[in-house]
């Protein structure tokens, strides 16, 4: 394996460098990891008044997505958001959706792919916004959900065992580099699924870690290290691959179950453990540093992927942490 050749590949990817949009919203509007919120997270936070934390997030949508495979697209827009609040130690309860359409026949896939995915997971969707006068199809979902303990981005410490926790039993869907493993999976377990991340949070198992999106292992890899302010050695020898995927595409791929958490090196197998007991693929990959590096290494050979100290990838560092 040509390491340099794999990591500058996947550093020029396209849904890769997409995140390095971030930044530039950022930017405009004044939001650094210490506002309201503290952007940077998979979910915004915000103390409750009863005690946890009261979580928002929302997804927006490629177009040329929702456009080629709409039904799908609902699905995702459920399934993702849902993700998002259970990475940060959290349990979903309200979807919002917005959708674009040039009438109401169009958006009938979209819709019918959103219902489909809230009855899966037993979540309702509570309303949204609604134009059947745009010239193209395109989709937002919103989420609301609730956290005792929070999973978080900026709570990654140098030591940490890095874990890889995917569930392998699904496909590519065409065109892109999304593996779902949800469509044929029973409903009950998809919800157990979710709602492990929770459990791992209030066990005191796990603090630290993100969903992996659109920048697949290695760009979230970098997220989670900027946000906390370390770095990460990834052993490419370590990762288990599905069957007949290549690295290179599995290192950028966007799994509809896919979750990097930072671990406590007396924690890991614990953690590993409880994924593997409901069939989840979970594997220690690699350990954080104290660096701003996320390098690939594999039988003695390592290469630089990312550097945030050199190129910013996200612009949201630590300047305090979640309680």
């Amino acid at each position: 394996m040509n390491l340099t050749a794999l990591t500058e590949e996947l550093a020029a990817h396209p849904s890769i460098r997409s995140k390095l949009h971030i930044a530039a919203t950022t930017q405009a509007l004044s939001l650094s990891a210490g506002t309201t919120g503290m952007p940077g997270d998979d979910a915004a936070a915000i103390p409750s008044r009863q005690g946890g934390w009261d979580l928002f997030a929302g997804e927006g949508f490629m177009p040329q997505f929702v456009q080629d495979d709409p039904w799908f697209a609902g699905w995702c827009g459920v399934m993702v958001n849902l993700s998002d609040i259970a990475a940060m130690g959290g349990r979903t309860t309200a979807l919002l959706d917005a959708i674009w359409a040039p009438d109401a026949a169009s958006a009938l896939p979209l819709l019918s792919g959103l219902k489909a995915a809230a009855s899966a997971y037993g979540i309702p969707i509570v309303g949204g916004h609604t134009n059947l006068n745009s010239r193209e199809l395109n989709l937002s979902v919103s989420v609301t959900g609730r956290a005792e303990r929070l999973i978080s981005s900026f709570a990654a410490r140098p030591g940490d065992v890095l874990i890889a926790a995917i569930d392998h039993r699904g496909q590519y869907r065409p065109r892109f580099d999304n593996w779902c493993a949800a469509l044929d999976a029973p409903h009950e377990r998809l919800r157990g699924d979710c709602e492990l991340l929770p459990q791992l949070a209030e066990a005191g198992l796990v603090d630290a870690g993100k969903d992996i999106s659109q920048g697949g292992i290695v760009g979230t890899a970098v997220m989670l290290a900027e946000s906390s302010l370390c770095g990460y050695d990834i052993d490419l020898s370590a990762l288990p691959l599905p069957s007949g995927v290549a690295i290179g595409r599995w290192l950028r791929t966007f799994p509809s179950y896919g979750f990097l958490l930072s671990v406590r090196a007396d924690r890991a197998q614990r953690v590993c453990s409880l994924f593997a007991a409901r069939n989840i693929s979970a594997a220690c990959i690699g350990r954080a540093t104290d660096s701003s590096r996320i390098d690939l290494t594999c039988g003695g050979a390592r290469a630089t992927f990312w550097d945030y100290e050199k190129t910013p990838y996200i612009s949201l560092s630590k300047e305090t942490a979640h309680a």
